[in-house]
């Protein structure tokens, strides 16, 4: 070791483990301060000097937890200085059950990629989790896990994860509203036991981001779960989960700019539906930005969404005019009667526009094969005028009298 000299602590200490015979006991914190204090360092210059000043207020030391019940093996070293190369921390002498689950996460992966627990928690200075100065406290959860997720050369193109959740309706209500009832990266992943969405234990699974998000949308997710969405996930189909049609980081809140997103989001699925929407009078309207005109949610409803043969629908036969009048009060069966779908390529769905549109295809098309007509024969005429024009006013009654003469 180089810099200044061990302290005399330290010295007694190792004379005593070298008498003959002398009991050896495990060695107490002031032992192992003797050497890790700041002013000293190994003989390559790298440090021995570990910052404890925060570990007499963390968690294990208000415990009583000494240098030797986490470093265990530091009891069973012969001489001193001991070796470089010694076990790390143990925590599941303690925390068995935790370190476990972490054992089986995603966060376990050995490499840049993985996770320990002093990447979380801290070394020394561990705080309980409802400590607002702890790594883990709810409302610094976020800036802990993008300490790593945001780093582009552990994450790649995944790093922009962290911002997208910061901007948030989540991330809002955390870090600008302080609300500790808001979710954090743990209450939808987990906090030891995380795994990759594509694995079936996974909280943010396809078939199980709706219990996630139930947890806190109790209410939501009871109207979601009769809905024909949640029945085609259950069944293993591409139905849309919260995640499809909400994003699973990025989720905003719905302002009114937002409802013009609707028609887009549901869309990505329901291609036919959405082109049809678009040609008709709401879908031209919300086109130009008017956000108070109906869009899908609106008819169809937001989560408990049902097929049209299903009585209990917005849109079944029998609900229709009630749910026209929701926004054109006074609406009546004749009125309900509009087609939002109208699509005048399907003749079998809606015969009166198929044939009104074909009308309107058919008089265009002969109004520009008359005046096509017209201008073909026209032309002729118009050149021999442009020639007389351009000889002059003696040139014209020449051609004149040629013609005359001809005649």
């Amino acid at each position: 070791m180089t810099g200044a000299r061990p302290t005399l602590a330290a010295g007694v200490f190792l004379l005593l483990l070298a008498r003959p015979g002398a009991p050896r006991a495990a060695p107490a914190d002031s032992d192992c301060l003797a050497c890790h204090t700041p002013d000293l360092a190994r003989a390559d210059g790298r440090p021995l000097g570990q910052d404890l000043g925060g570990f007499a207020g963390s968690v294990h030391g208000q415990a009583g937890l000494s240098c030797v019940d986490c470093h265990a093996d530091l009891a069973a070293v012969e001489e001193f200085p001991h070796a470089e190369d010694l076990a790390p921390a143990q925590c599941a002498s303690c925390h068995a059950e935790a370190v476990e689950m972490h054992a089986a996460s995603v966060h376990a992966r050995p490499g840049a990629s993985g996770a320990a627990c002093a990447d979380c928690h801290g070394a020394h200075e561990i705080l309980p989790a409802k400590d607002a100065a702890s790594r883990t406290y709810h409302l610094t959860l976020p800036q802990t896990c993008g300490r790593c997720h945001a780093d582009e050369t552990k994450m790649g193109t995944r790093a922009a994860v962290p911002a997208l959740f910061a901007d948030s309706i989540h991330g809002q209500a955390l870090s600008r509203r302080g609300l500790v009832v808001a979710p954090n990266c743990a209450t939808c992943h987990g906090s030891h036991a995380v795994h990759r969405a594509a694995d079936a234990e996974s909280p943010v699974h396809h078939a199980r981001v709706a219990a996630t998000c139930g947890n806190c949308h109790q209410g939501i997710r009871t109207e979601y779960d009769g809905s024909v969405h949640a029945a085609a996930v259950r069944d293993g189909k591409p139905g849309a989960a919260c995640s499809d049609c909400h994003s699973a980081h990025g989720i905003k809140e719905t302002l009114p700019a937002w409802r013009l997103e609707v028609a887009r989001e549901c869309g990505s699925c329901h291609e036919e539906s959405i082109r049809t929407y678009r040609d008709g009078f709401h879908g031209q309207a919300s086109t130009l930005g008017y956000t108070r005109v109906a869009t899908c949610a609106d008819c169809h409803g937001a989560h408990g969404i049902l097929p049209d043969e299903d009585p209990r629908s917005r849109v079944a036969a029998a609900n229709r005019v009630a749910t026209c009048a929701r926004c054109h009060p006074g609406a009546n069966a004749r009125f309900a009667a509009f087609d939002p779908h109208a699509d005048p390529h399907d003749q079998t769905r809606s015969r009166p526009v198929y044939y009104t549109a074909l009308f309107m295809k058919v008089l265009l098309a002969g109004v520009f094969a008359f005046f096509g007509i017209h201008t073909a024969l026209w032309f002729p005429r118009s050149w021999k005028e442009r020639r007389r024009h351009r000889g002059g006013p003696d040139a014209g009654r020449e051609e004149t009298r040629a013609e005359d003469d001809k005649a």
